[in-house]
C-alpha cells in the first residue's frame, strides 16, 4: 500500500464507503507481513515510495513467488531482481501474475506501461560498452518501474569519445544521469566534466584480470576528480536506478519538515 492508496482508504472511511472490519482488513499487514521464511515490509511504500523489492538471486522459485504473491495481494508493484531464465519459468508456474524481461533479468507485475510518469524530468542511462548493458537493463526497468521517463545510450565509452561528444544534446536534456562502466570506469567522470547534471556511476565487473572484477572501476570512480559524481556497488543497476528515481522525485515543499 502507498500513500496514495492509504488517502484513498481514509476518504472510504469518511465517506462511508468500507467500514471499520474492511479498513481494519486491508491495514492488516501493516507494517509488515511475517510469513516464517521473510517479514514483508509492506510500510516501505508509505516510507520510502517504492515497495520492498524482491533481490532473487539467493532465493528459491517457490519463495519468490510467495513473496511477489503476498505483495500483489497488498496492491503494490513487484519487481524481482537478478532472475535467470530458467528460475523465471518456474516462478511463473507457481505465480502466473508475474511477467519476465530477459534482457533486465527482472519479474515484474504490473507492465511499466502501466504505471503513471511522475518523476520531473528524464532520467538518461548511459553504458561505456556493449557488455555493460546487462547491468544498464536492470536500471532501466527498475527506473520505468518507479514512474520515471528513461533514455538510453548505449556504446559510447572513452575508447571512442567521438561517440559519446555526438550525443550532447540527450545528456543536457536529461534530469539525472547514470552511467555505467568496467574497465578503468572513466567515462563518468568525462560526463561529469561536460554536463552539470548529478551522475549516478555504476562500476560494472567487465574487463580484464587487472580490472579485479570491477574493483579497479569502483576506485576509478570513487576518486573521480570532477564533481557531482555518486558511485554505487559493483553491477549495483537496481541501486543506480533508486537512487536517481529519488534525485527525478524531490519532494514537495510541504512535505519537507521544518
Amino acid at each position: 500500500m502507498d500513500i496514495k492508496k492509504l488517502k484513498e482508504l481514509f476518504e472510504d472511511i469518511k465517506a462511508g464507503r468500507i467500514d471499520d472490519e474492511g479498513a481494519l482488513k486491508k491495514l492488516r499487514h501493516m507494517p509488515f507481513e511475517d510469513i516464517a521464511f521473510a517479514r514483508i515490509d509492506h510500510h516501505r511504500s508509505i516510507r520510502c515510495g517504492f515497495p520492498e523489492v524482491i533481490f532473487g538471486g539467493s532465493k528459491s522459485p517457490t519463495q519468490i513467488a510467495t513473496l511477489a504473491e503476498r505483495l500483489i495481494e497488498a496492491g503494490s508493484p513487484v519487481l524481482a531482481t537478478r532472475i535467470s531464465e530458467e528460475t523465471a519459468l518456474h516462478v511463473i508456474e507457481i505465480e502466473p501474475r508475474l511477467k519476465y524481461d530477459q534482457a533486465s533479468r527482472v519479474l515484474f507485475n504490473p507492465s511499466p506501461d502501466e504505471i503513471p510518469i511522475t518523476g520531473k524530468g528524464t532520467i538518461l542511462i548511459i553504458t561505456a560498452g556493449t557488455g555493460d548493458i546487462p547491468v544498464a537493463e536492470e536500471a532501466v526497468f527498475t527506473a520505468r518501474m518507479m514512474g520515471n521517463k528513461v533514455e538510453k545510450l548505449f556504446d559510447v565509452g572513452v575508447a571512442g569519445i567521438h561517440r559519446l561528444l555526438d550525443s550532447t544534446e540527450a545528456i543536457e536534456k536529461a534530469r539525472v544521469i547514470i552511467v555505467v562502466a568496467g574497465m578503468e570506469g572513466a567515462l563518468p567522470s568525462v560526463i561529469a566534466g561536460i554536463s552539470g547534471r548529478p551522475i549516478v556511476a555504476v562500476p560494472t565487473s567487465i574487463g580484464y584480470g587487472a580490472s579485479f572484477a570491477g574493483i579497479a572501476a569502483l576506485l576509478g570512480m570513487l576518486n573521480s576528480c570532477a564533481g557531482g559524481v555518486s558511485v554505487v556497488n559493483i553491477d549495483n543497476g537496481f541501486g543506480a536506478a533508486y537512487m536517481a528515481s529519488l534525485i527525478n522525485h524531490p519532494p514537495e515543499i510541504s512535505e519537507v519538515k521544518k
